[in-house]
């Protein structure tokens, strides 16, 4: 992955050379020296945005009810603390 980096003059300038490089990874793009913008090609946005699914969603899947769920027993059982 190539990082590019053009100031915002630069990126008015070429937007094409922007885009180009944003094929071979991130364009950072500055404004006054510090970085502002960041181009990404959209495949690289949808990777990087693409929804988590969560252990809810998964639990309330339909059919979840007929999917057998087999745990180890424990060996190592709670005991009380001595608290003195």
């Amino acid at each position: 992955m190539t990082i590019t980096t053009l100031s915002s003059r630069q990126f008015n300038q070429d937007a094409s050379k922007a885009k180009k490089a944003a094929k071979a990874g991130p364009v950072f793009i500055t404004d006054r020296g510090k970085p502002a913008h960041v181009l990404l090609t959209f495949d690289e946005y949808k990777k990087i945005t693409r929804r988590r699914t969560k252990i809810a969603d998964l639990l309330a899947m339909p059919g979840i009810e007929d999917i057998e769920l087999e745990l180890p027993s424990l060996r190592d059982r709670a005991q009380a603390a001595a608290l003195y």
